[in-house]
């Protein structure tokens, strides 16, 4: 499962650079009456923000559980190597979020922090039945694309406690009932988003629950992609990026500063040219991923967070498969 949770990772970070684009430059959510969203914002509201932010955080936890997993293994203690990779993380957030409002990187780290560290002290049914309850009580009463992270968190960490990605290869039945479910409620939801009034999308709790069950239809369906041979092509594809994605998602930052004098996106509604940018950056993003890691064991902020996470310089030269997750965080 290692290649297919960093093609996992991949997706996810293709799909929250377009919503961190328009959140970076201050674009304009509106069509010039100010009641309604501008119709390509609309479209790339119901089918991306949020989704793939959800599906990210999810990731994240379940990498963070690796990563604790990894050092009992090695004989460490795993809330140490948890807390100093969170610590590095939270720096570069800080920094990043600094010059690209919007960024999560930061509500991440801070947030497993919080959370993480004491729920893996916990029953994995215990961790589970949290996760559940916050997540779905969150997006019910609370707006904001942030709001639903703690409880992703918590899932995602219950996932690896449960071992669910190694079960849905070897058991795929589960997941085609899932994602036949999923989608469905994806549809229902981002309509019921679509349909609520702008000046209400604050206060209802369309767009958060839109986005969870649109992100549990992305996430099974990408799962159910992968074991087909389109899927191992997404896989070799992909799995790089996710490999460095804490590099990917720190180096998008100062690309989109540089692009936006040019294409004069702040305080406009030139989405077309947002995702133009986004495909751009993400094309060379995949590239140079490919090209590093073929002589270079990780990303140069995930050898960073790796080292300081484990107390030890971490292989720089590519002998061998390494060993990390997706964020920098060591896998076994």
């Amino acid at each position: 499962m290692r290649r297919e949770f960093e093609a996992l990772c991949g997706v996810a970070v293709c799909g929250v650079l377009v919503p961190g684009i328009w959140r970076a430059v201050d674009m304009r959510d509106t069509d010039p009456s100010g009641e309604r969203l501008d119709g390509v914002r609309q479209v790339l509201a119901v089918s991306l923000d949020g989704r793939f932010l959800a599906m990210l955080a999810f990731l994240f936890g379940l990498g963070c559980a690796r990563a604790m997993d990894a050092a009992v293994r090695r004989g460490q203690r795993s809330h140490a190597v948890l807390l100093r990779g969170l610590l590095v993380l939270s720096v570069l957030g800080a920094i990043e979020l600094w010059y690209r409002p919007g960024a999560v990187l930061l509500p991440l780290a801070v947030a497993g922090a919080v959370v993480l560290a004491p729920a893996a002290l916990l029953p994995r049914g215990a961790v589970l039945a949290l996760g559940l309850g916050v997540t779905v009580a969150v997006a019910l009463t609370l707006g904001g694309d942030l709001a639903p992270v703690p409880g992703l968190l918590l899932l995602g960490l219950a996932a690896q406690r449960y071992r669910l990605l190694e079960r849905a290869v070897e058991r795929p039945a589960w997941l085609v009932a899932v994602f036949l479910l999923a989608v469905p409620a994806a549809v229902a939801t981002a309509v019921w988003q679509w349909r609520t009034p702008y000046l209400e999308l604050w206060s209802s709790p369309s767009g958060p629950v839109a986005a969870l069950a649109g992100a549990l239809a992305y996430l099974t369906g990408l799962l159910l992609l992968l074991r087909t041979e389109t899927g191992a092509l997404l896989t070799e594809l992909l799995a790089p990026l996710g490999r460095m994605a804490l590099t990917a998602s720190l180096s998008a930052t100062p690309l989109i500063l540089l692009a936006e004098p040019q294409l004069r996106l702040t305080d406009s509604t030139r989405y077309g040219a947002v995702v133009v940018l986004a495909a751009g950056v993400l094309v060379g993003q995949i590239f140079c991923s490919h090209l590093w890691l073929r002589w270079l064991c990780d990303g140069p902020v995930e050898w960073v967070t790796r080292s300081v996470a484990r107390w030890a310089p971490a292989p720089v030269l590519r002998r061998r498969e390494s060993a990390t997750a997706p964020l920098g965080l060591p896998r076994h």
